[in-house]
């Protein structure tokens, strides 16, 4: 049994009946939508046109959401049709970002996602879902498609159908009819200065100068719902934090291990700088959930499957090796510390690399699909994490050999960053959306963040730990190590922003 919609946009008049309907059935706030009706214009004045599409939850057969979400918030029932909890959500906006098609928002009065769930409710009654029971035209189609015996198995059996991006591989059970396009296309109708009734978002605004829209038909969205990014500056934070924690303890840990030294660098601070800033991580991603206080449901309601709840497992062995390490170092316990430093090494690996497979999860952002991520944020971590090493080695003095050796390191890293970013930006890419985001980060509106801090600064960082690697003065490491630091946050806030500028819907 497999629940879909079909849309006959042939009949379809654009009442937004369907609309209200749905804002009314489920108390939707004012501003927000489970179910809206987009409207492109096609042509130039007089010869116009326009053209509109429903859009909506595609209760996708592999939903990209299911499996992100941390605590099972998102679930598929038995009949095809994908329904939330509320009672579980924390407000994570993963789902958001998993979503390839800008159906899922954070309910303004409940501060939990919220999407069309079919009417589940209404169904468990015999009943249809309120958008068909009041489409005034009876565009909108529902049933089990499964059944060849049913109205919509019929209706689409007779009918050539699309779907929205299809290349997600979501398999959506949303069944276009009669669509144009470049309503079903977000790419392809950029916004065109202001919506019919109402003023566009301000991210829809900033965005439509990238997006590469229809030359010929000049389509432009002239109505549709806002938008926001999910994440902001916590999340971009976040992955500076944790990859000076992985990193200052990964390198500390691989120098206990290869070599003689046991300062206090490396035995106390290193440890003491991974737990400091693995806390600030935790912190920052408790602070950026809807509903914080729900944040122990990662592991009290676990979704197996999602790398929202492994990161955690992850982060939470890291800061109890670190710490455990730390108290070894204060108490001089160098047998502990010197064992501590085997499984403190794939701790490390993980904390600062899972972020990849998250952000595999999230199929809505096709910047963040890259092969290479898990690499580059490993890369990452050595260069920031080297660097806060060689800011604490000037004031602490260890051994010249440790001093070179961070100096290596740091350099080794940025290398590795300029490479990847190479490939991740200067190759082609598998999908547009894709290629829209990495466009707007090396030639749009985020250039001159990316190439003065992510690029320029990383080499200048790597500049000034040469000397250090050379055995030259500490305070060369210092002036790297802080401007490393600038340059990974640089680069993360504009990786982080493209990918969620470019429109799903």
């Amino acid at each position: 049994m497999r629940y879909g919609f079909a849309i006959d946009q042939r009949s379809c008049i654009g009442c937004h009946a369907c609309t209200v309907a749905c804002k009314t059935e489920h108390n939707v706030p004012l501003g927000q939508f489970r179910t809206w009706v987009k409207y492109v214009d096609k042509g130039e004045y007089p010869s116009t046109t326009r053209e509109m599409g429903v859009m909506r939850c595609n209760h996708c057969t592999d939903a990209p959401c299911v499996t992100i979400c941390p605590t099972q918030s998102l679930f598929k029932r038995d009949d095809g049709i994908v329904d939330f909890d509320s009672d579980l959500c924390i407000g994570c906006k993963s789902c958001q970002q998993a979503c390839p098609y800008d159906a899922i928002y954070i309910d303004e009065n409940t501060h939990t996602a919220a999407k069309c769930n079919f009417c589940a409710h209404r169904i468990d009654q015999g009943l249809e879902p309120a958008c068909v029971v009041v489409c005034p035209t009876e565009s909108i189609w529902v049933g089990d498609i499964e059944d060849p015996a049913s109205g919509i198995s019929k209706f689409l059996s007779l009918t050539p159908v699309n779907v929205r991006t299809p290349e997600q591989g979501t398999r959506p059970n949303v069944y276009y009819v009669g669509a144009d396009s470049t309503v079903l296309d977000p790419l392809a109708a950029p916004v065109d200065g202001t919506y019919l009734w109402a003023d566009a978002d301000p991210l829809r605004l900033e965005t439509a100068a990238d997006l590469p829209g229809d030359p010929v038909s000049k389509a432009r969205t002239t109505l549709n719902t806002a938008h926001p990014r999910p994440w902001g500056w916590k999340v971009w934070t976040y992955l500076w934090t944790k990859s000076i924690a992985a990193g200052a303890v990964a390198l500390a840990a691989l120098l206990i291990l290869t070599s003689p030294d046991r300062s206090v660098l490396l035995t106390t601070i290193a440890p003491l700088i991974g737990a400091v800033f693995i806390g600030l991580t935790a912190v920052l991603l408790v602070w950026d959930l809807k509903q914080p206080k729900r944040f122990y449901y990662i592991l009290t309601k676990p979704n197996p499957r999602s790398w929202l709840v492994w990161g955690s497992v992850f982060l939470g062995i890291f800061a109890g090796v670190a710490g455990l390490t730390f108290l070894g170092g204060v108490f001089g316990l160098a047998e502990v510390v010197y064992w501590l430093a085997w499984p403190a090494i794939p701790a490390a690996v993980m904390v600062a690399g899972y972020t990849a497979f998250l952000f595999g999860q999230a199929e809505g952002r096709d910047l963040w699909q890259s092969p290479a991520l898990f690499w580059h944020l490993l890369a990452q971590a050595v260069m920031t994490g080297a660097g806060a090493l060689l800011i604490a080695a000037a004031v602490l003095s260890p051994e010249p050999a440790v001093s070179r050796w961070l100096g290596w390191a740091l350099i080794a890293g940025v290398l590795a960053h300029l490479l990847i970013v190479a490939v991740e930006f200067g190759g082609r890419h598998q999908t547009q959306n894709a290629s829209v985001a990495a466009h707007s980060i090396t030639h749009g509106r985020y250039a001159r963040t990316f190439w003065g801090g992510s690029i320029a600064l990383a080499v200048v960082a790597a500049a000034f730990a040469i000397p250090v690697a050379l055995g030259g003065s500490l305070w060369f490491g210092v002036i790297a190590g802080l401007v490393v630091q600038v340059a990974l946050l640089a680069h993360e806030t504009v990786f982080v922003k493209a990918a969620q500028d470019v429109p799903l819907s």
